[in-house]
């Protein structure tokens, strides 16, 4: 059986992603892992960076979340297991690729830190480097269709 990798983290990019892992799903009946990653919080104090505990409210938000998804799919008559992972997300999800043999990752595109997804590679970006697997990048179509018509370029003369 084909196993589909699905990050997601509840921002506008989730029902995106959703929609293409259960179309891929349906198409090659495969099992969806829907994951989220949740990155410690490290709080700096006198005597150096000390990780906070992660019972937080993100982390019950985030269970609540995954479970609601889960359940939704499941309804739909699909095969689905969802997993929460702590850590770098891009170094989380290749992890879990290989945990679970998947068959492919299907993750959203962002651009919400546009400066530092260009110093340090996007999640989307370091996953197209490292994955064990092929992996579909899902343009957020709800971002494309809100953002505002830019007008084409023009060529001005300058004055001289």
């Amino acid at each position: 059986m084909n196993t589909i990798l699905a990050p997601i983290d509840f921002s506008d990019a989730t029902s995106s992603v959703i929609e293409a892992a259960t179309t891929l799903s349906r198409a090659l009946r495969a099992k969806i892992v829907l994951a989220h990653v949740i990155r410690p919080a490290t709080v700096v104090t006198e005597f150096g960076p000390v990780l906070e505990g992660l019972a937080s409210a993100a982390e019950y938000s985030a269970v609540e979340n995954l479970g609601h998804w889960k359940t939704e799919l499941q309804n739909d008559g699909l095969d689905v297991e969802a997993s929460q992972l702590y850590g770098d997300p891009a170094a989380c999800i290749c992890g879990e690729a290989r945990r679970i043999s998947a068959d492919y990752i299907v993750i959203g595109s962002h651009g919400h830190r546009a400066l530092y997804d260009l110093i340090m590679g996007g999640t989307a970006s370091q996953l197209l480097r490292k994955a064990p697997c092929p992996v579909l990048i899902v343009p957020i179509m709800e971002l494309i269709r809100k953002a505002p018509d830019i007008p084409a370029a023009r060529a001005e003369k300058i004055p001289t």
